[in-house]
Formats: structure tokens, C-alpha cells, sequence
């Protein structure tokens, strides 16, 4: 569990024994069994070929015409749907969750919700509060997952602004908020004030329409926040596109003024902060500084980034600076230097201050554990590590029977709500699930040896 611990962990000192780097050669498979071996490689095999990825909702169309939704929809929960979804009733999502737990790993709940940047205006707020709805119902899971919950704050949830406020509000703020002469009537801490006290905020940049919107928004996060803190549940905010970001981030900090002072137990509410975009240290590290400063706790779940090619296009359409790094070794990098930042952080500041190392990469996650040895955090301390459900376990098992703190992200739903945001993950993912060839390997390696071990028995 993740303990909170009243003493700055680099005055802790190592462990005993010495630091012993992890071995993600495959061998914790054998908590699996040999049906899910078999589907996790055919579905990664699948999903590394190009056309798929690219046409999954013409095939998923295609395939409902010719074979029928039942028929369809069975294919796919054998394949696609029941190698990366954790199930649509919460019997299904916590029969998932039990057999995670089984084998040292934990849930991040997901709702499969969210507006894209591109996506036709929606008139209202019903949609929205439809999500609110959904988002509450989530944290209440997420609480209930666990057999005895306890109120010790390690317990997390994925949340998606984009359900809860329209993309169009965000790109206008933040068009805003790179103007900062600007930009001063959008404080945090004004804009905590309203959620806090349910008063109107006049933005002028906005027309009423939006502000009526913005008002709408800032009551629905609010309200969610509300929830976790009482289900002591920790949100953990997605990043999306560089349009949108500065927006996201601006409602994260008013979140974090009302919610991550270290006397209500936080950080409840974390950002994310994405390595593959060239400003990201300088932000993390003026972020990690402010909130030191203002006495907030700070929570950080630091990725590599799946917009890649979209903001490439969007850059060159625009003939504005590509804001990601040049190449994959550039953000690997970056990466690094903003993971010893975060862990620095996390030595320095104890338990005010939260990590997730959100990463597939190998390199990366045998960096976080050696030096969490050499800084002397403890594993129950408040850092984990995350990947998603389906991928990567080779990495996760080792993780977990390691006695690392390892979240699956985890989304959930019925067919029709989740395989379209399957499948823009897979867009946005293509390197990494190209490069899943080593865990395709790891799993042949392993089904082979199940089946001459099992020739050799027969022989006898």
C-alpha cells in the first residue's frame, strides 16, 4: 500500500541488500495462464499491423455488415475488447480487478469518454453531465474495487477533463493564456474561489455563452474532486494535445488550490506531463517549484506522449514550431532528466509530493527503481508505476512481485463506448505497440515451452 511516511526519504538510507536490478525476461508469465498467453499474442500481433490501426472503424463497420453485430461483437470481445477492456458490468470490471490483485497489480479506472479537438460543437450541457454522471460513478468503483479500502489514499482514477468541458472552451482559454498581459483575470485562484463558493466568473475573453459553459465546467470538476477526496481517491488528470493543454493545465492548478493542500491529505488531483514536447522540464520544473513554494502538495504522472504524429501535422498545416522533441532518443532523454527531477522531488519533499512513472520502456523503469534504491525511498512510499491493461505485463508482473506499487490503466464499457477509444489509443500508440515486438517474443518464447514441456510429459 501506499503509506504515507513523516520523515524526507533521503534521510532514510538504502535498503538492505543492496539494489537488484529487475529481470523482464518473460519469467513472471507463469502466473498466467496459457489461453490468455495465446490471445495477448495474437491481439499484439494484430495490432502492430499498420492497416488495422489505421481502419479500425471501417473494419469494425465492415464486419458488423457482413457478419452481424452478435457474431462481430463476440470476435471481439474474444479478441481486442477482452485483451485490453476490463468489461462493461462492474461483476465483469471487478472479476478483472480480482484477478490483477492476484498477481500484485492494481486498477486506474478509466471512462472511455472524452470531446476530441476536431469534434462538432455540442449545443448544451446535457452531454457533459451525462460524463459528470459517469465520472462520479467511477470514483464510487474505484473505492469499492478494493476488499478492505481503507482510507489510505492509494487508490487512483483517470480523468478527462474533455468530458467535463468542451474542447472549444479550452482552445479559447488557451489562445488566452499565451497572451500573458492578458491572462491575469485567469488565476487558479480565482477560478478556485468560484468552484469553491459557486459564484459566477465573468471571463472576459469569453462570450456568455462560454462563460455559462466555463461556469457549468468548473461545477461538474469540482463536484468529481468532491467525490474522490470523501472516497479518498487520487485523479489523475490526462494530458491531450498542445491546443488544449495550457487550458487542462490552468484547471488542474485551481483544482490544486482547493484540493492538494498537504492538511486535507493530497495531492488529489495530479497532472500529467507529457516528455515528448520540447517545454516540458521547464514546466515540470516550474510547476514542482510553485507548488513547493505555495505549499501544496504536488502530484505528477509523467508519460512519454501518444500525439506524436498529430501535432507534427498540425505544426506543418499552421507553419508553426514543431513543439515535440526531434527523434525518440531526444525524448527518451527527456524523460530521464524529467524523471530524476520527480524523484528528486519525492526525496526532498516526502510524502507531499506523488510520482507515477507511466512507462512501457525498460530503460526508463530500471531507472526509476534504482534510483529509488539509491535515494532511499521506500517502495510503499508515493511513487508507482503505471501501463496499460493488456500490454507490457512483462514489465508489470516483474514490477509487482518486486513489491512496487504497479496500476493497470483500465478502461470499461460496453463495445459501442469503448472500441472507438480503443482505437484512437491505437492511433495515438502506434510506436509502442509496433514496439511491442520484444513482449511478442517474450510470449512466444513462453507458449513454447509450455507446449514441449508438455510434448516431453506426453512421451514418457
Amino acid at each position: 500500500m501506499l503509506r504515507t511516511c513523516h520523515v524526507l526519504y533521503s534521510q532514510a538510507g538504502p535498503s538492505a541488500g543492496g539494489w537488484q536490478p529487475l529481470s523482464f525476461d518473460g519469467g513472471a508469465f507463469h502466473l498466467k495462464g496459457t489461453g490468455e498467453l495465446t490471445r495477448a499474442l495474437l491481439v499484439l500481433r494484430l495490432c502492430a499491423w499498420p492497416p488495422l490501426v489505421t481502419h479500425g472503424l471501417a473494419l469494425q463497420a465492415w464486419s458488423q455488415r457482413l457478419l452481424g453485430s452478435r457474431l462481430s461483437g463476440a470476435l471481439l470481445r474474444a479478441s481486442i475488447y477482452g485483451q485490453f477492456v476490463a468489461g462493461e458490468t462492474t461483476e465483469e470490471v471487478k472479476g478483472c480487478v480480482q484477478q490483477l490483485q492476484t498477481l500484485g497489480l492494481r486498477p486506474l479506472l478509466a471512462v472511455p469518454t472524452e470531446e476530441e479537438p476536431d469534434s462538432a460543437v455540442k449545443t448544451g450541457e446535457a452531454w457533459y453531465e451525462g460524463n459528470l454522471s459517469a465520472m462520479l460513478r467511477c470514483v464510487d468503483l474505484s473505492r469499492g474495487l478494493l476488499e478492505t479500502p481503507g482510507p489510505t489514499g492509494n487508490i487512483l482514477m483517470q480523468l478527462k477533463i474533455t468530458a467535463l468541458a468542451s474542447t472549444r472552451l479550452c482552445k479559447e482559454l488557451t489562445s488566452w493564456l499565451r497572451r500573458p498581459w492578458d491572462s491575469l483575470e485567469l488565476s487558479p485562484e480565482r477560478l478556485a474561489e468560484s468552484m469553491d463558493s459557486g459564484r459566477d466568473l465573468q471571463v472576459s475573453c469569453l462570450s456568455a455563452e462560454q462563460n455559462r459553459h466555463l461556469q457549468a465546467s468548473l461545477s461538474r470538476l469540482h463536484q468529481v474532486v468532491q467525490r474522490a477526496r470523501a472516497q479518498h481517491v487520487r485523479l489523475l488528470v490526462d494530458a491531450e494535445y498542445t491546443s488544449l493543454n495550457p487550458a487542462l493545465s490552468l484547471l488542474v492548478a485551481a483544482l490544486a488550490v482547493r484540493w492538494n493542500s498537504p492538511r486535507e491529505g493530497g495531492p488529489w488531483v495530479w497532472n500529467t506531463y507529457q516528455a515528448y514536447l520540447k517545454d516540458t522540464y521547464e514546466r515540470l520544473r516550474q510547476d514542482a517549484e510553485a507548488a513547493d513554494r505555495a505549499g501544496l502538495a504536488f502530484g505528477v504522472k509523467l508519460v512519454r506522449g501518444a500525439y506524436l504524429d498529430k501535432e507534427r501535422e498540425v505544426a506543418r498545416l499552421q507553419g508553426t514550431e514543431d513543439p515535440t522533441q526531434p527523434d525518440y532518443e531526444a525524448t527518451n532523454q527527456s524523460y530521464s532528466r524529467c524523471l530524476e527531477l520527480m524523484l528528486t522531488h519525492v526525496s526532498h519533499r516526502g510524502p507531499t509530493c506523488h510520482l507515477m512513472v507511466a512507462s512501457h520502456n525498460e530503460e526508463s523503469v530500471r531507472q526509476a527503481t534504482k534510483r529509488i534504491w539509491e535515494l532511499g525511498i521506500p517502495l510503499d512510499g508515493p511513487i508507482c508505476f503505471g501501463q496499460l491493461l493488456g500490454m507490457c505485463d512483462h514489465v508489470s508482473l516483474a514490477l509487482g512481485q518486486a513489491g512496487y506499487a504497479v496500476y493497470k490503466s483500465i478502461p470499461y464499457g460496453s463495445l459501442e463506448e469503448v472500441i472507438p477509444y480503443l482505437i484512437r489509443r491505437a492511433q495515438e500508440n502506434r510506436s509502442v505497440l509496433q514496439g511491442a515486438r520484444r513482449e511478442q517474443e517474450l510470449l512466444s518464447q513462453e507458449l513454447r515451452r509450455r507446449l514441449l514441456g508438455r510434448g516431453l510429459r506426453a512421451s514418457h
